[in-house]
């Protein structure tokens, strides 16, 4: 069900200056009485893990979003298959990482308060938390989501890197989210790392004819071929570089200089309101792109979620009960 059509609140967070409805059932204080220290608990192990791993909060937000585009916010990405044909068993989760910072907050919060905070509210938690760390813009997280019992690897439809601006519209568009979300929440690319399987096509034979995606700058071309040699597909790419470890609004510099990584970030410059978007964030150095990012996370932490009776409260992460 896409976000316009949950029943709400008539209540309103602001988010830095902005207002976004909250869907029924969720609460900025769900836990207050029944396990009033889950935020802080969840927050001492993230910052435990990410401020020893820092490339942990890319990985994190990643499954986060992986896990919201797949049948909504309700942790099934989190879950294990003894067939493996669980979602995180689908090609693009196979890289997926971070795991066991969602597993050590939730054995924290069951020996403080079992069987009460939600996996799928952990991983919010953990997403923002984690960015959080590395100096990156905070949002508040409404809480009170319930946990999937379904995770089906044949579900896994996520926007694609290969993927032109119509296709991630839609994409977008199916999940109650708009086009400024999707241009705001690409920006998350500023601390993204890649490999070279995924863009080697792209610069080595992009028709098919030995030629190069003539939508990227030549020289980033150059540079790249560097470190991918046509047979590689594991060494490391940063999305943006000389800022990969900054949460900034580099990346939209990076895209508009045609040098982004994927088909999906050159794409942005592709549709006037996305490539509108990318240029006031290059001519003002991202004034507003915490402010955005910040509500387009609150947002995307609606989709399509469970409450109330709905789904369970798993023990472990990685099993329904």
């Amino acid at each position: 069900m896409a976000i316009k059509n949950l029943l709400v609140l008539t209540v309103f967070l602001s988010v830095l200056g902005v207002s976004v409805a909250i869907p029924k059932g969720l609460d900025l204080n769900y836990y207050k009485h029944r396990c009033p220290d889950a935020e802080a608990i969840v927050r001492r192990v993230t910052v435990q893990y990410v401020s020893r791993q820092t490339s942990l909060a890319a990985a994190l937000l990643r499954v986060y979003f992986h896990d919201c585009f797949v049948r909504g916010c309700d942790g099934s990405v989190l879950l294990k298959s003894p067939n493996k044909d669980a979602e995180r068993d689908a090609i693009p989760n196979l890289s997926l990482r971070g795991y066991e910072v969602v597993d050590a907050a939730k054995s924290a919060l069951e020996k403080k308060c079992p069987g009460v905070v939600s996996c799928a509210d952990v991983l919010a938690l953990v997403a923002r938390d984690a960015v959080l760390v590395i100096n990156g813009p905070w949002w508040p997280v409404p809480l009170g989501r319930r946990d999937g019992r379904i995770s089906r690897k044949s579900e896994v439809n996520l926007p694609s890197p290969f993927a032109g601006i119509a296709a991630l519209k839609k994409n977008f568009f199916d999940k109650g989210l708009n086009t400024k979300d999707l241009v705001v929440l690409s920006g998350a690319h500023t601390i993204g790392i890649s490999n070279c399987g995924l863009i080697n096509s792209r610069i080595y034979n992009f028709t098919g004819k030995g030629d190069f995606d003539p939508s990227m700058n030549p020289s980033y071309v150059r540079t790249l071929k560097k470190r991918c040699k046509p047979t590689d597909f594991r060494t490391t790419v940063e999305m943006d570089p000389g800022s990969v470890k900054k949460f900034d609004s580099h990346y939209f510099n990076i895209v508009s200089q045609k040098k982004g990584l994927f088909t999906s970030d050159s794409t942005l410059l592709d549709d006037p309101e996305t490539k509108r978007y990318i240029d006031t964030q290059v001519a003002t150095a991202g004034s507003s792109f915490n402010k955005d990012f910040s509500e387009s996370m609150v947002k995307l932490g609606f989709v399509e979620i469970l409450t109330g009776n709905k789904g369970e409260i798993r023990r472990k992460c990685a099993f329904v009960n």
